[in-house]
């Protein structure tokens, strides 16, 4: 919890700082607005003691199906002409149906289940703009922190393997808030009162199960991934 907390102080320290020096520092600001595409990390690729993986030795599933749609928003206002600062939000969910790979019920029937994941990242971040601010086209890339509140579910019928594979029907529930980092690079056409583009961000970042939620066959998941997406802007 202290970890959390420590964290959350920095973020939200972060963003004050930002706010209090953008009246100073900004030109022009601008509300961005975006839509794309979520795709989370590979199997090979995923952070050691990964749920999604570790359910993969008993469930029917794809990595893969993970990939979702996402929208965000972000507050976006220059530091001197080469360098960009922002704050943003963004929301994922997906739910991909599963069944066991080793076993039916009584009647011949799959045994089914719903995994079902939701990403909220809040990233911070700073852009370099190579042709400064007042470009019409602006190529850019940068980073920053990345705070991801989480929340993992497994709904549907189990096996318990304890008690002579009994099946029955029950919602494991994880959640927690995780801290990482963010890169990204795009590209964005810049009128007089708004810009449209697109851009690449990469998330880095693994969520922990609580002590008590040993019901889950790993004790984290992994958060990260690449996202894809177009962006619209208004400035003012």
């Amino acid at each position: 919890m202290r970890k959390h907390l420590g964290w959350k102080g920095l973020v939200l320290g972060g963003a004050l700082a930002l706010a209090a020096a953008a009246p100073a520092l900004a030109q022009q600001q601008t509300v961005n607005f975006t839509i794309g595409g979520f795709v989370p990390r590979g199997e090979d690729a995923r952070v050691e003691g990964d749920v999604l993986n570790e359910n993969r030795t008993f469930l029917v599933f794809d990595i893969k199906e993970f990939k979702s749609v996402t929208a965000g928003a972000e507050w976006l206002f220059p530091i001197g002409s080469f360098v960009e600062g922002g704050a943003g939000v963004s929301f994922t969910r997906r739910t991909v149906p599963t069944v066991y790979d080793c076993c039916v019920d009584n009647s011949g029937n799959e045994i089914e289940q719903e995994l079902r994941l939701r990403r909220i990242p809040i990233d911070l971040t700073l852009r370099v703009l190579p042709f400064s601010a007042s470009s019409p086209v602006q190529l850019y890339f940068g980073g920053g922190l990345s705070l991801i509140p989480w929340r993992y579910s497994e709904t549907g019928d189990f096996i318990d393997f304890n008690d002579n594979r009994a099946v029955f029907r029950d919602t494991f529930l994880g959640s927690g808030t995780a801290t990482g980092g963010v890169a990204l690079a795009g590209v964005r056409f810049q009128g007089r009162t708004a810009t449209g583009g697109f851009e690449i961000k990469y998330h880095k970042a693994e969520g922990t199960f609580e002590s008590d939620d040993d019901e889950f066959a790993a004790p984290k998941i992994d958060l990260g991934g690449w996202t894809y997406q177009a962006t619209f802007g208004v400035r003012f």
